[in-house]
């Protein structure tokens, strides 16, 4: 049952994505190979609006992706497998942190605890260095990136690549956001309207 095989896959991705809302997406981007939920283009832009909307990043993400699952079963089949993915990647962090609610100085203090934290912490950089680089690919890039051959011929494939409105609108709100101390919500609305207008 779809609901279920939902709830059971955004338990994995929560209970195993240390390090917040961007460390779910190498997560993700193996569901978008393991099911039809979700193509690994429909990714970036889930992230874009997951990123744009309020709630942690994870939780838009997992609504999103269980919502598009569900619908093949009409509107309230995507309202309930929004619900079940929601829950799936609540629900791990609600029993880890009752858990350890309940000696919390003991847990802390705990050397392989602090050991077991301190290995994770570069596993949880590189899961979110990779999305960043999966974040630049779908947003600067127009398709995948070209396959080593002879230098010259892959900076002119890269160079095909581009997606110059989007490299320019990139350096446009960077050169902004050191310039002007603005709210970033200023920001992603601008950049919302600008993309839009951009892509008409």
């Amino acid at each position: 049952m779809i609901f279920l095989t939902l709830f059971l896959e955004f338990f994995k991705i929560g209970l195993f994505s240390v390090g917040g809302g961007l460390a779910t997406i190498p997560f993700l981007q193996d569901l978008a190979g393991k099911y039809d939920w979700f193509d690994i283009n429909m990714l970036g832009r889930m992230i874009a609006i997951a990123e744009s909307t309020p709630g942690p990043v994870g939780i838009n993400m997992a609504t999103y992706a269980g919502f598009q699952a569900g619908h093949v079963y009409g509107m309230l089949g995507g309202i309930a497998g929004g619900f079940a993915a929601t829950m799936g990647i609540v629900v791990p962090a609600i029993i880890t942190i009752t858990l350890i609610s309940k000696a919390y100085r003991k847990f802390k203090e705990n050397p392989l605890v602090e050991n077991a934290f301190y290995g994770i912490r570069p596993v949880v950089t590189g899961m979110i260095a990779s999305s960043g680089l999966l974040l630049l690919q779908q947003g600067l890039l127009n398709g995948a990136v070209p396959e080593y051959t002879a230098f010259a011929q892959w900076i002119g494939e890269l160079w095909a690549l581009v997606d110059i409105k989007a490299v320019i609108l990139f350096a446009a709100v960077l050169v902004c956001i050191r310039k002007f101390k603005l709210h970033p919500i200023i920001f992603i609305a601008a950049s919302g309207v600008i993309g839009a207008l951009l892509s008409m």
